[in-house]
């Protein structure tokens, strides 16, 4: 039997994750291992890089697709790992506090 999001390729997202699934503290250890071994084949499936090999894999592009719910912990993983990345970027500020924004006064230039 083919096993099911076979790669000889491992997963890196150095853009949002330079330093690891593991150590960014999103994922838990076995999350990070599950997008390391299989995140290439889910990101070509994603992408329809790849054509699906067996029903797991047409099932996993049904929920990409949100077609369906995810039921399967590689699917959990993958929409976890999509949910991080399209998130807003998080906007820290020195002193700590959350920077505000009160009121937003208009300083474009206008003749009277």
């Amino acid at each position: 039997m083919v096993k099911s999001f076979y790669s000889e390729n491992r997963f890196f997202d150095n853009k949002h994750y330079p330093h690891g699934f593991s150590r960014h503290g999103d994922f838990t250890i076995k999350e990070a291992q599950i997008l390391e071994f299989y995140g290439y084949a889910f990101n070509e499936l994603t992408l329809s890089k790849r054509k699906p090999i067996n029903e797991e894999e047409r099932l996993f592009i049904e929920v990409c697709k949100g077609l369906r719910e995810p039921t399967t912990e590689a699917e959990h993983v993958w929409l976890k790992y999509i949910a991080y990345i399209k998130r807003p970027k998080r906007f820290h500020t020195l002193s700590g506090s959350q920077c505000q924004i009160d009121n937003i006064e208009d300083y474009s230039e206008v003749e009277d």
